[in-house]
């Protein structure tokens, strides 16, 4: 019998904000899947690491994840990722996939879930706290209220007309794209504010759109009113 892949969303950065069941499942599996060719350098598997030292004693599959939009190079690396977690679940053995913030939610995880649906393995996910919620917390303001919309943007692409949308825009991953991200949002005479890398010893959090730095970390997230 195939073993089940369970995609496991670790939060975005604090330890302390991985749910029960995400260092439960993580205590209870043998084999850790990360998106990364090193686990000193995962992000992912080093929030875990803290909440579950028990992970340092279990079988690492490294998956890199190339930071690009070359759609053959994600192909390729996206199905030796997938054929490597089948080379495990073959054996009846499950694979815990860990990731930041929740696992639903602009996920890497999510390009191994297609391609395992689609050859009939069994696959789990554990939510996690995604990274607008805690950058909101952080902040000490309401995400949204009464019946204001909410919309949830990748900032590394085209976000001109996102911002045209009604209610408040979270605006994710911004960092690489920030100078234009920010001319965008004033001449929408829209007000910003933003958390860089929430949750980390790194974090930084910016109370207005002219704090905002224009070389700002790959982990910044803005919320837009």
């Amino acid at each position: 019998m195939a073993g089940t892949m369970y995609g496991i969303g670790v939060g975005p950065g604090d330890p302390e904000l991985m749910t029960l069941k995400a260092a439960k499942r993580i205590r209870e599996l043998n084999i850790i899947a990360i998106p990364h060719k090193e686990k000193e350098l995962c992000t992912a598997y080093q929030i875990a690491r803290q909440a579950v030292p028990e992970i340092e004693e279990k079988e690492c599959i490294y998956l890199p994840m190339p930071m690009t939009k070359d759609k053959k190079v994600l192909e390729e690396s996206h199905d030796l990722a997938a054929r490597a977690v089948m080379e495990h679940l073959d054996r009846g053995e499950d694979v815990g996939f860990i990731t930041l913030g929740d696992v639903s939610i602009y996920s890497t995880c999510s390009y191994l879930l297609d391609r395992l649906w689609k050859e009939g393995y069994a696959t789990r996910l554990e939510c996690g706290i995604p990274s607008f919620c805690a950058a909101a917390a952080r902040l000490g303001v309401p995400l949204v209220s009464g019946a204001e919309e909410l919309h949830i943007i990748p900032a590394s692409y085209q976000v001109k007309d996102a911002l045209k949308l009604s209610g408040v825009k979270v605006l994710m991953k911004a960092g690489r794209q920030m100078e234009a991200v920010k001319e965008e949002i004033r001449k929408c005479r829209s007000s910003a504010v933003m958390v860089e890398n929430c949750g980390m010893q790194s974090e930084r959090i910016y109370h207005s759109l002219d704090e905002i730095p224009e070389d700002a970390g790959y982990y910044s997230l803005l919320i837009v009113r």
